[in-house]
């Protein structure tokens, strides 16, 4: 019988198969559209006459504003069913990709950014909190590992095929693409995906306003909303300009872009689910911290890359990615063992806000830190590797703190 329920404790139903792979396919539709900006960046400078300063602003826009947004959604977080909360920001997600599918001009697509940022931003905390409402800590790691998919799904099918689109039909169209995708995934969440609404169980006599500041205010939250803040650095300094700097530093051709893309986004669909399956068996900490050493050695080199062949750069961006889900993935488990029930939703909002900010503050210091020359070569990115490095570095120290709060939090609960 103890064999059976530790069988039972460690395996998924059919439902929380089908809620894993859901929760996947909207983080897919999430990532891409924002991923999808830094391929087109080498359409869209020329396209809209713009500079790499105000590119970066276009990105760090989404974040701002997803930041804002989920700082205010997160005193309503947990007290609405987990369901309806992610219809609603889903369907504002649709509405302002569509924008984007319809910018004619550079500030409208500021616009749409900022009101896509502001409904798309806080999805991923309202998915966390669904994760941790339906699947215990010991199942996390390869629940989060199976999420990350969407990432790497998004380098295999978005962005080729929107680099694609937009190569053939003009920039708008990736956007329209990832619309129709999330409509058709939009109707699956509605019909099939049940309420969850068991927090609700836990009364809460705090308004929105104080169970805000009682989130924001907790001391062992914020151990986790700085890491948290560290942790978005690398992501938003780098990937704004990755397609520019691949393409006039590293030598690739815009028709190799997708090539790259693809090898790495296969690759990591393998090593995200690998990653969240040894941070369960291993330790979460511990494979963060591989992967952590993985990231540092590989930023530092890849930034310091010129003209380089493509089955190198192939090589590296495999590693590279393998590395960064080796950490993304057991932080995002150890965070969720974080927050007290009546707090889960506030406490992904903000920890969302946090990172969105942070990532925001980042690509707008990437923008003032590169430059473009008359040529197109992007100068100064290796000084934004080191950058990332240090970030890196802290970041482990950081984490090591808060998987000893885990530990004793969960000595406790047992």
């Amino acid at each position: 019988m103890q064999t059976t329920a530790l069988e039972a404790r460690h395996t998924f139903s059919k439902y929380q198969i089908f809620v894993i792979a859901i929760l996947a396919f909207i983080q897919f539709t999430v990532i891409l559209d924002f991923m999808v900006l830094a391929p087109l960046s080498a359409i869209l400078l020329p396209a809209l006459h713009i500079t790499p300063s105000q590119f970066s602003i276009v990105v760090s826009s989404y974040a701002f504003s997803a930041g804002i947004s989920g700082l205010f959604a997160a005193g309503f977080a947990d007290r609405y069913d987990r369901k309806k909360m992610l219809m609603f920001f889903y369907a504002g997600f649709v509405l302002g990709t569509f924008l984007c599918g319809i910018a004619p001009t550079y500030f409208f697509l500021l616009g749409a950014r900022i009101v896509t940022g502001m409904f798309g931003g806080v999805i991923a905390s309202v998915c966390f909190a669904i994760v941790t409402d339906l699947f215990e800590m010991e199942k996390r790691g390869r629940v989060m590992g199976f999420l990350q998919m969407g990432f790497a799904g998004s380098q295999v099918l978005g962005l080729p095929i929107g680099l694609y689109l937009a190569t053939h039909f003009g920039w708008h169209a990736p956007f329209l693409m990832i619309v129709a995708i999330s409509v058709v995934v939009g109707v699956i969440v509605l019909v099939y995906l049940q309420p969850i609404s068991d927090h609700l169980k836990v009364k809460s006599d705090k308004n929105a306003l104080q169970h805000l500041f009682k989130t924001v205010s907790n001391s062992g939250y914020l151990k986790a909303f700085a890491a948290t803040s560290l942790l978005a650095t690398g992501g938003f300094m780098l990937m704004p300009f990755g397609s520019v700097f691949a393409v006039h530093n590293l030598g690739l051709t815009m028709e190799q872009l997708p090539m790259l893309y693809l090898v790495t986004g296969v690759f990591s669909m393998v090593a995200g689910p690998l990653a969240g399956r040894f941070s369960d068996k291993i330790g979460k900490f511990s494979m963060f911290l591989i992967g952590s050493i993985i990231t540092l050695i590989m930023v530092t080199i890849y930034c310091n890359l010129g003209t380089t062949p493509i089955w190198l750069v192939l090589l590296i961006n495999i590693i590279l990615f393998a590395g960064i889900l080796s950490r993304i993935i057991p932080a995002s488990a150890l965070m969720t063992a974080i927050p007290e029930t009546k707090d889960r939703g506030a406490f992904m909002s903000v920890n969302s806000s946090v990172q969105q900010i942070s990532g925001g503050i980042a690509a707008a210091l990437a923008g003032l830190i590169v430059v473009q020359s008359p040529a197109g070569m992007l100068e100064r990115y290796d000084t934004l590797g080191y950058v990332v490095a240090g970030s890196i570095v802290i970041s482990v120290l950081m984490m090591y703190n808060i998987n000893n709060h885990v530990k004793q939090k969960m000595k406790v609960v047992k």
